[in-house]
Parts: structure tokens; C-alpha cells; sequence
């Protein structure tokens, strides 16, 4: 009986160090897979990133967009947009002058040159500087409009709005606010 009860013992023992074994093996593993894919992750991020991010483009009328920026990653989703950081863009107008803008962060359309301008957004045309938060700029509608928090200041005056809208083509401002009892800012400088 005894011997029976010892042989049981180092069997049963036996089959538990097993399947500890098995379960570590399978951990290590697992481990070691989830490790592959971060790389794998990690590859195909870089291999999205572009470092000094340059695009000119031009329109029959002679009127030229040049966009820069210190990095840019391509959406995996669609790769017509470019995720943008550090932005500097110039839009060199037909017989106008530079309308010139910067931003920390921007999304580019490569197929139709749109791009949106996010966070610390600055246009200086003229003798005017407007800031905001946020500029969706569309060169096929040739339309600039900047909202959230937005200044526009020159050497005569300060206003503060919620939208400032520019056709570059024609040059109109509009600047509104979006609820109707609100009133737009204005402050003389002289």
C-alpha cells in the first residue's frame, strides 16, 4: 500500500511540474509574440513618419501654396492625409501679397492641397495678424476660415470674434460671431 501511495505521490507530483513547465513555456511565448508585434508596430510607424515635410503647388492663375513642417506621418486609413507637426505655410497670391501661416499641428490633403491648421494658428497678411485655435484652409474653394479664440489685430485696431472667413480670391472678410445676441470685439488702438 505504501508503495502505491508513493508511486501516486511522484505521479501526481510528475504531471504538476509538467504543466507548470507547459504553462511557463506558453508564457514566455506569448510574451515573446506581443514583443514582435510592438516591433512590427513600431516598424510600420516609422515607415509612416516623413521628417522635413515640403509640397508647393501652384493654380492656373498663377497663385502659389508652399506648406512646410518638421514631420509628418501618413494616416494608414488613407494615405492622402499627412498628419502634420511644426506647420509653416505661404500663400504667394497673383498680384497680392504673402498671406503666410504657422500652426503646431495640421492635417494636408495631398490629392487637393486642403489643409487644416490646429493650435497656435497665426496669419499675418498686410499689416494684420490674426490668431486662433483652429484654420481649415481649401485652395479649391480659395477660402480661408479660422475660428476658436480668434484675434485679429492690426495697427489700428483689435477684435476679437468667434470667425474670421477670407476669400482669397477676392480678398472679402467676414467676420461674425456664431450666436446672434453676441457681438464682435472691436477695440481702437490709436
Amino acid at each position: 500500500m505504501e508503495k502505491n501511495f508513493v508511486l501516486r505521490i511522484f505521479l501526481i507530483t510528475s504531471f504538476l511540474v509538467f504543466l507548470i513547465l507547459i504553462f511557463f513555456k506558453f508564457t514566455n511565448k506569448e510574451q515573446s509574440i506581443k514583443q514582435e508585434v510592438e516591433k512590427i508596430e513600431e516598424k510600420i510607424e516609422s515607415s509612416n513618419l516623413i521628417k522635413d515635410v515640403s509640397y508647393t503647388s501652384k493654380d492656373p492663375e498663377g497663385n502659389q501654396y508652399s506648406l512646410n513642417a518638421s514631420e509628418g506621418i501618413i494616416d494608414v486609413n488613407n494615405n492622402n492625409y499627412i498628419y502634420l507637426t511644426s506647420v509653416k505655410a505661404i500663400i504667394n497670391l497673383h498680384n497680392y501679397s504673402l498671406i503666410e501661416i504657422s500652426s503646431d499641428f495640421g492635417k494636408y490633403n495631398t490629392d487637393n492641397y486642403d489643409t487644416i491648421f490646429s493650435k497656435n494658428v497665426i496669419i499675418t497678411y498686410l499689416d494684420n495678424k490674426i490668431k486662433g485655435e483652429y484654420l481649415d484652409f481649401s485652395l479649391e474653394k480659395n477660402l480661408l476660415i479660422i475660428s476658436k479664440g480668434v484675434i485679429l489685430k492690426n495697427n489700428k485696431n483689435s477684435l476679437k470674434a468667434d470667425v474670421v472667413e477670407m476669400n482669397i480670391k477676392t480678398k472679402d472678410v467676414k467676420i461674425f460671431m456664431y450666436e446672434e445676441n453676441k457681438k464682435i470685439n472691436v477695440k481702437s488702438l490709436n
